[in-house]
């Protein structure tokens, strides 16, 4: 058995769904963790206080701070979007089932750009959408990641839930993927992490994060790549360009030159 390892998170739901999703993932390989809430993760990883940590790939920088590398990947979750609405504001006449003139809360531009491109009539409030603001009739709709609603059996009910293709609605590069972040000198850490790591996710996703490098981390940016059962890799781009939506879309049988051949076709 291995020695014991400490798992930094902040103090959030998710979070600790993250950390005991990694707990189950470490057991396999016989390792035993436990789970560690602070104010500052990062700082305890560069300290040494913890050995790990654990998030969302879609939301950790695709530089990482001065010391820590992303040591593994997860496989990957349902990377769609769900767009929630409240049972008044439904018009299944209308595309995703919104009224017309409808009201959706995101502070999201990616989901704003790509919406607005579909519905320009329908009206964007720039404030994180909330299941609340559904329940009391503040707002028509609201976007929540599918991956997250699972991890967190979201209660739906009474709900209309649209679930938007990833090809076609784009989501965040790395969406419904979890990273481990340790120190990059912890080499024993870095290669138990090595045994729960998903290379295949990782020669997705690092096509995904090196558009948003090439794009210099352009805010609505929406990169998906996917690959199918003959090993031919598809990417998807929604990327919002001197004002406008770009839609970019390429399929080749290796990942080499993706991402850079997709910006090329935005920028073209």
């Amino acid at each position: 058995m291995n020695a014991m390892l400490k798992i930094g998170i902040p103090d959030n739901a998710l979070a600790r769904w993250q950390a005991e999703f990694t707990q189950t993932e470490l057991q396999r390989i016989g390792v035993e963790s436990e789970i560690a809430i602070l104010e500052d993760v990062n700082a305890a990883l560069l300290r040494g206080t913890v050995q790990l940590s654990v998030g969302a790939m879609d939301k950790l920088p695709v530089v990482q701070p001065e010391g820590l590398v992303i040591t593994a990947v997860s496989s990957r979750g349902n990377p769609a979007d769900l767009l929630v609405i409240r049972p008044e504001a439904v018009d299944k006449t209308q595309i995703f089932r919104l009224k017309k003139g409808a009201t959706v809360n995101t502070s999201s531009v990616r989901r704003k750009t790509q919406l607005l491109d579909i519905r320009p009539d329908v009206n964007v409030h720039p404030t994180h959408g909330e299941l609340q603001q559904l329940r009391t009739g503040t707002t028509d709709a609201i976007f929540l990641e599918a991956a997250t609603v699972q991890a967190l059996s979201l209660d739906l009910d009474g709900l209309e839930v649209l679930e938007l293709h990833p090809r076609e609605f784009v989501p965040a590069p790395a969406q419904g993927v979890l990273a481990w972040l340790t120190h990059r000198d912890d080499l024993p850490t870095r290669r138990l992490l090595k045994q729960i790591h998903h290379t295949e996710v990782s020669a997705m996703t690092n096509v995904e994060r090196k558009v948003v490098q090439l794009l210099d981390g352009e805010t609505a940016l929406g990169v998906y790549v996917e690959r199918d059962a003959t090993g031919n890799y598809h990417a998807f781009v929604a990327a919002e360009l001197n004002g406008a939506l770009q839609r970019a879309r390429l399929s080749q049988s290796t990942n080499a030159g993706l991402a850079e051949k997709l910006v090329a076709q935005l920028q073209g």
